[in-house]
This record gives C-alpha cells, sequence and structure tokens, in this order.
C-alpha cells in the first residue's frame, strides 16, 4: 500500500497552492479577482491574429478566450466586420467591444444601438459589450458605468492574458515551488515549528523532491541560473539574492508604528517571476518561478530582475558621484 504523503502546515499549503491564482481584481476592471490562472483569458485585438501563439505545446486555452475591442478600433473602421471575419472573430461570440472611458461612452453610446451587456464567458456572450467607466466629477449624471459580468457568480470577464497556465502547469509550479521551500536552509526546523511532526517533516521533503526529480523540475543548474538557488543549492531571493530562511513563509510583514493593519495578511517571502509577466510571453512555468522577499517584489515590479539591477546601479552611481558615503548615512 502506498504511503500517504503528510499535510504541509495549513499556512505554507495555502500559500502555494495560492500560486496557481492570479493577482487581486476589484469591481471596477474588467477581471476576475483571484481566480485559477486557466479561466478564460481577455484578449486585447491588438494581439489577435495569424501569428498569435498559445502556451508551448498546447493548441487552445482550457477555459476559452474573449478578444475585446476599443470602441474606436470598432466603429471607426469601416471595414471591421471584415476584419473580424479575417481573424475568425464574431462580435457576441469570442469578441466583444470594451468600453474603459467616458468619450468613448458618450461617443460611442451602445445603448442607442440596443446592444445589451455580455454576461456569458462562452459562447454566445449574451451581449456585445462590457463597460468600467470611471466615475467622473466633472459631469452631471457622471457615475461609474459598471456593465457586463457584473453577478456574483459570474464577476469579471476574464483573466489577463499574460497571467494564464494550464492547469497541468499549475501542478507544475506548485510542486516545484515547494520543493524550493524545502531547499531553504532551515525549512525542515520551521515546518516542524509549525505543527509538522519531524518524522513527516522528513517523508514529505523527500516525497516532493522524488516527483520533481522525476517530473524534470528539480535541475540544479537551471535553478541556479535563475538566480532561485546559489551555489550551495539553496534557496535565495532572485533579486538581492539573500538566503531565504523558512520562517518568512509564516511571518506577516512588519508594519510601520502608527500605520498598523489590523487584517494584514501579506507574508514576508512571496511568489516571485524570475522574468516578469507581461504580453507576448506565458512565464508562469517552472524555472521560472521562485521564491523572494515582498519588498524585493516589489521593488521589482513589472520591470523584471535586469532592468531593476540596472535601476539601481545608476542611482548608487550617481549617489557616489554626488560624494555621499554609503557607509554612513544620516
Amino acid at each position: 500500500m502506498k504511503q500517504k504523503i503528510p499535510k504541509l502546515p495549513q499556512l505554507l499549503g495555502r500559500k502555494i497552492y495560492k500560486t496557481g491564482q492570479t493577482r487581486g481584481a476589484d469591481d471596477d476592471v474588467i477581471y476576475q479577482n483571484r481566480v485559477g490562472r486557466n479561466s478564460t483569458v481577455l484578449i486585447p485585438f491588438q494581439f489577435w491574429g495569424p501569428s498569435f501563439t498559445y502556451p508551448p505545446g498546447e493548441a487552445s486555452f482550457e477555459n476559452g478566450f474573449i478578444v475585446l475591442i476599443s470602441p474606436s478600433e470598432f466603429f471607426e473602421n469601416k471595414n471591421i466586420e471584415k476584419e473580424l471575419a479575417e481573424r475568425e472573430l464574431s462580435l457576441g461570440d469570442n469578441c466583444l467591444v470594451c468600453f474603459e472611458t467616458r468619450e468613448q461612452w458618450d461617443k460611442y453610446d451602445p445603448n442607442k444601438l440596443n446592444w445589451k451587456p455580455a454576461t456569458q464567458r462562452s459562447t454566445p456572450l449574451g451581449g456585445n459589450y462590457i463597460a468600467r467607466v470611471p466615475a467622473t466629477t466633472a459631469l452631471n449624471g457622471g457615475g461609474k458605468i459598471i456593465l457586463g459580468f457584473t453577478s456574483t457568480k459570474s464577476k469579471g470577464a476574464g483573466i489577463r492574458l499574460y497571467e494564464y497556465a494550464s492547469s497541468k502547469t499549475i501542478v507544475r509550479c506548485r510542486y516545484q515551488l515547494e520543493a524550493i521551500y524545502w531547499l531553504c536552509f532551515d525549512s525542515e526546523k520551521v515546518a516542524a515549528a509549525n505543527g509538522m511532526l519531524a518524522k513527516d517533516v522528513q517523508l514529505r521533503k523527500f516525497e516532493i523532491l522524488k516527483i520533481c526529480e522525476k517530473e524534470g523540475l528539480l535541475d540544479f543548474t537551471k535553478l541556479c541560473d535563475a538566480r532561485i538557488l546559489n551555489g550551495e543549492r539553496k534557496t535565495i531571493c532572485p533579486l538581492c539574492l539573500e538566503e531565504l530562511s523558512g520562517v518568512g513563509f509564516f511571518s506577516r510583514m512588519a508594519q510601520a508604528e502608527g500605520r498598523e493593519v489590523p487584517d494584514l495578511t501579506v507574508t514576508e517571502i512571496n511568489l516571485f517571476h524570475i522574468k516578469e509577466l507581461r504580453y507576448g510571453e506565458y512565464n508562469h512555468q517552472p524555472y521560472n518561478i521562485g521564491w523572494g522577499h515582498h519588498h524585493c517584489n516589489v521593488v521589482t515590479k513589472d520591470s523584471g530582475i535586469q532592468k531593476t539591477l540596472e535601476w539601481m546601479k545608476r542611482i548608487l552611481e550617481r549617489n557616489i558621484k554626488c560624494g555621499y558615503n554609503l557607509n554612513k548615512f544620516p
């Protein structure tokens, strides 16, 4: 009988599970909030065409896609119907007009065309458009216009194109991310301190590393080259290269005195994409994911590690040139 793998501490298990979900989104944007990366994909019209590519080895998106076209692109192009057909698009089936500004709404008011806002993520979409127009105080009646995909069960039309990953890729990423946790210098001690029995720690670590090795997810050369591990095969922050402690996976971020938030859930260590998420690439995949400091993640933002390091280098050079002693701060 195959031995059952012990469970991770709840906080760590939940943290790894959430890496398969997209970033947060509120009601004022068209995206879904914290859903699986394999959800319906929203594709800007300018990215859709004969040269569009799906993720490597895949022929489609698991839960379909919707192409979003701006009102100006749709209404000001006399040949739009022909162009849509050439791209195998049909308004209301796999394509929607997306209103995002007051100017667009006033100029191309869909109500005058008797259009309906879309409600479904699969064909037919239930309407022709979606609107997420912010409020403005400059006009009377300038309130928000939030139409399409607003019900509790269908809030948000889909996810950002660059956040997509198939269910298989999500699982592989979770395995690799757990392996990377176990390669922290104190992971075993920290897991035990957070509720796991010592024997369960050993068994879980052994089994996860074995799975990753079998699945081709434990190539140490690749992990080191990607700045996920250091030369000693210990987990590091991809930006600052400091070795990570397992404690950071469980510790809440320190808060500035007087600015504390009682329900803060951000931990010191977060998911870190080595090559940033961006249009034209599918970068939530093995060997492009690691763990990093929350602060380093915030600094890197969407610029990527290389550009961030170049920016930091310019800052340091400018400080030195201006005569500041970097070893002595006020």
